[in-house]
């Protein structure tokens, strides 16, 4: 394979990428409220329900409803850690894995959409690859982003969510094993799927907008996950999080092999 031009077309998509606002900003925005905003809101949730003299039934009866492995790791924590630990650790869980889908969306939307958008895709097509290492090389831009923008999130999110609830914990308890094991495993297999699948879409997307609205499918099972997790229905742990990237990472290779198989440049300029 010639990785030379396809890591040549890779860089070039980032240097493109990081400076359209259309991608930017919305990266931007996206880790402000999910890395700044939330952890410290969360954090001061317990005060201002104390302030505020609010009843803590509801909130008691909503943990009572959790699964039994979640309630064993609330032993020895008061309701305020409690409640601290339920929204920080468990309830920010499934959303966290949104991260590297949008921005997987955004990145790879602008792959074959963008190119067209700019006039620059007939010349894209002449490189001297063939059609799976055309496609790997879009992938691999697109993947390359959402990892290094989900790990750098981890990183902000970590350090507000431990100050922010200094207050509650007196100590720094995040992150566990759970969320080290999403943050390796799940986080590049996620960011893989969701930028296989929307750097296909791309390619038969007339536009940017298309594209990324195309992308917009993806992030329905993740917001499943919250749902069930909200309700008690089910309850992540560190096995639960190293099954889902298993399942993950044989989705991403099957749908790399299948597009790889099915990928033709010639069809791009007639999309």
């Amino acid at each position: 394979m010639n990785a030379r031009a396809m890591f040549a077309i890779a860089r070039k998509d980032l240097k493109v990428v990081s400076q359209n606002k259309n991608v930017l900003v919305p990266i931007i925005i996206i880790m402000v409220v999910f890395f700044v905003v939330i952890p410290w809101l969360a954090g001061l949730m317990p005060t201002l329900i104390n302030v505020a003299g609010s009843k803590m039934d509801g909130i008691e009866a909503m943990l009572a409803r959790m699964p039994a492995g979640m309630q064993q790791e609330f032993t020895g924590y008061s309701l305020s850690q409690k409640i601290t630990v339920l929204f920080l650790v468990y309830m920010m869980l499934p959303l966290f894995l949104l991260l590297p889908v949008m921005v997987a969306s955004l990145f790879a939307a602008d792959s074959f959409a963008g190119e067209k958008e700019r006039k620059t895709l007939e010349a894209l097509l002449y490189t001297p690859t063939s059609d799976r290492e055309l496609l790997i090389a879009k992938v691999l831009s697109g993947w390359l982003a959402a990892i290094a923008v989900g790990w750098g999130g981890f990183v902000l999110y970590a350090i507000n969510v431990n100050a922010a609830a200094w207050s509650q914990m007196r100590h720094i308890f995040f992150p566990n094993a759970m969320w080290l094991a999403l943050i390796i495993w799940v986080i590049p297999a996620l960011s893989g799927l969701g930028v296989a699948m929307i750097v296909l879409f791309s390619a038969r997307a007339q536009g940017f907008q298309d594209a990324n609205q195309l992308g917009g499918i993806a992030v329905l099972p993740i917001v499943g996950l919250f749902y069930a997790q909200v309700a008690g229905a089910m309850f992540f742990n560190t096995t639960i999080v190293l099954l889902m990237g298993l399942v993950i990472w044989l989705l991403t290779w099957l749908l790399i092999w299948l597009g790889s198989r099915s990928f033709r440049r010639n069809r791009l300029l007639g999309a």
